[in-house]
């Protein structure tokens, strides 16, 4: 089937799964190309240079965003794309890749092109998107999950360490703070309902996994309006240590220790906690976070149901 030509505009993150899949985002160009599609491509040697190039051609309003790279990748072409209304597409070439999972894009580069190829020939469907917003009414906008507990503290901590590089440092980084684990002390406001307590981890999610799928809220959907907050009470490092592999497929959630609420609107505040979204790194506590249903266009499949 013929597909009219779109312009489209790719950011190509070169260091994606740490080098390994530097040669994907030419690829995706050069096949983008082929099937008739007008491209500018877009690289730079740091986040905030390609964050700075996409906007500035977000501005000739492109038919189309295609980020590739993992969920920092994502996380960029959300908070523009939804700014500016055009659709995005995603080719998983990163290290979590969790919206990409659970829109259903495959993760073999391969695969995943083709579907894409496919998607641009059929209308976008509406996701939903969370957005965070700080005491100085800053706001951003996220795809996946907004994270304000210990792994929080751990993404604050890998940031800081010079050494080792790639995935070790926030292996050695969860070690660390693996060690001072203790539970904090945090204010809710949930849909206005606040309350205090004592939690290991908080987070509020708009999509079901985080962390290359650790699938911290299995029932998530990123179309039902809603957000859905999750709580860990306080529990030993052994403890810590056995519900933890349980995340990957979704079954710590029958821990009574693990709260999983729905709502909104959602204020959390807790002093010294930096909170990141979709790996990110957002800013201090307190933050309002906040759902924005149907508003983010992407390439992608008809969506499964949620908690598949």
């Amino acid at each position: 089937m013929a597909v009219d030509a779109l312009n489209l505009v790719v950011a190509i993150n070169p260091r994606a799964s740490f080098g390994k899949n530097a040669g994907v985002g030419p690829r995706v160009v050069s096949a983008l190309r082929e099937a008739g599609h007008n491209v500018q491509e877009l690289q730079a040697s740091s986040y905030a240079a390609l964050r700075d190039q996409l906007a500035a051609a977000i501005r000739d309003s492109p038919e189309g965003v295609i980020v590739v790279g993992g969920d920092g990748m994502v996380h960029l072409g959300v908070e523009l794309c939804s700014q500016h209304n055009i659709p995005l597409g995603v080719i998983p070439a990163g290290t979590g890749n969790d919206l990409a999972r659970h829109l259903g894009i495959p993760l073999d580069i391969d695969d995943a092109q083709r579907l894409l190829l496919e998607c641009l020939g059929e209308e976008p469907i509406a996701i939903d998107h969370g957005v965070a917003r700080s005491a100085q009414g800053d706001e951003t906008p996220f795809a996946c999950v907004l994270s304000a507990g210990f792994d929080a503290i751990v993404n604050e901590r890998a940031n800081r360490l010079v050494f080792p590089k790639g995935r070790h440092r926030y292996t050695l980084a969860l070690l660390i703070e693996l060690i001072k684990l203790k539970p904090l002390s945090y204010t809710l406001e949930v849909d206005g309902e606040r309350h205090t307590g004592k939690y290991l981890l908080v987070a509020v999610a708009n999509s079901q996994s985080f962390g290359g799928g650790m699938k911290v809220t299995p029932e998530a959907s990123v179309h039902d309006g809603l957000l859905d907050v999750f709580t860990l009470k306080p529990l030993s490092r052994l403890a810590f240590l056995r519900i933890y592999p349980r995340v990957f497929a979704g079954t710590h959630v029958t821990d009574k220790r693990v709260t999983i609420t729905q709502a909104r609107v959602v204020r959390i505040e807790s002093e010294g906690i930096v909170a990141y979204a979709d790996g990110e790194r957002v800013g201090p506590l307190p933050l309002e976070v906040s759902v924005t249903g149907g508003s983010l266009r992407v390439f992608a499949p008809a969506l499964a149901p949620a908690g598949v």
